[in-house]
């Protein structure tokens, strides 16, 4: 099955480049976070509520589990191709280089318009800090480092398990970011409640991370530096960010760019600071936004190099 998921996850990347999710289409994601929605209503209560939320986080990846097998085995069973393509489209709904480039681009529209409020409100679609009081180098910051974070979790990660288990691995990845996205926070709500899903999370992105910051350093030329220097920064800086696997990314990007990321956050009026990435060579412009993109561009072909690479070497083992 090997090259089947190689296949098919290749075929997911071209389907999620051109054509990317259609906000009309059903989503596996929206029914996995319907699924968590319910489950954290029912469940987020009264004591026991570490231990429940493990119950949750095993409860939705075995239904995700069950449910997707069971429709690539009976798709393999009709015809291999029949397989591969609906292999291929269940991964791509869990990938979303298309989505994330054109968020980006949507806040830096009108940051080339010198539109500031509009930019302000769209980086607020995809970022969780403040953004109303934000200026152009902090609206740059957010979208650049949401970004870096991103292309690990939302398109390298899942192809990363699609190779290890076709599409059925790909859709637990995604539950598990789902689960920690809803429920995995460090607050008085969900301290309990999200551990599991948090570690678990931490533990599934271990590799993929890393893959994709060395992926994105040896594609990408570091614009003050030597790309053997930038190997030894980024993994100094990543050991900074509180998560053990998203500075891996932002860090890469922070090099590659010559700009600093990371510093003065505000979370609905309460100031957090972020240990910095990168060394301030340049101020943040809007052009930091568009680079950001062609650096996902740039290391995706590479980093599938690698998948087959590494498939085609277990496959022959």
């Amino acid at each position: 099955m090997m090259i089947e998921h190689l296949i098919a996850l290749t075929v997911a990347v071209v389907i999620d480049r051109f054509i990317g999710d259609p906000p009309q289409w059903p989503h596996p994601v929206k029914w996995m976070g319907s699924l968590i929605g319910f489950l954290r209503k029912k469940w987020n209560i009264g004591e026991h509520r570490k231990w429940k939320g493990v119950a949750m986080l095993t409860t939705v990846l075995l239904i995700v589990l069950v449910i997707s097998i069971s429709i690539v085995v009976i798709a393999y069973a009709v015809h291999p191709i029949v397989g591969i393509l609906f292999e291929a489209v269940l991964i791509a709904t869990t990938i979303a280089q298309k989505s994330l480039k054109e968020a980006a681009i949507e806040v830096y529209e009108p940051l080339k318009k010198e539109q500031l409020s509009e930019a302000r409100q769209k980086l607020s679609y995809i970022v969780g800090r403040d953004t109303d009081e934000l200026d152009e180098a902090e609206i740059v910051r957010g979208t650049v480092e949401t970004v870096a974070e991103n292309t690990s979790d939302g398109i390298t990660a899942p192809l990363f398990f699609a190779l290890i288990g076709g599409a059925p691995f790909a859709l637990v990845y995604r539950a598990i970011n789902t689960c920690d996205s809803m429920v995995g926070y460090k607050n008085e709500k969900y301290i309990d409640f999200g551990w599991a899903s948090a570690k678990l999370d931490d533990v599934v992105n271990w590799v993929p991370s890393r893959l994709t910051a060395f992926c994105m350093l040896l594609v990408n030329k570091p614009r003050f530096i030597q790309r053997k220097e930038s190997f030894q920064l980024v993994m100094s800086d990543a050991k900074k960010h509180p998560s053990p696997n998203s500075g891996w990314g932002e860090a890469a990007v922070a090099y590659l760019l010559g700009v600093q990321l990371g510093g003065k956050n505000t979370y609905e009026g309460h100031v957090s600071y972020r240990a910095t990435m990168g060394e301030a060579n340049m101020p943040l412009s809007r052009n930091h936004i568009v680079e950001a993109n062609t650096i996902i561009t740039k290391t995706i072909p590479l980093y599938l190099f690698i998948l087959w690479l590494g498939g085609v070497l277990i496959a022959m083992a």
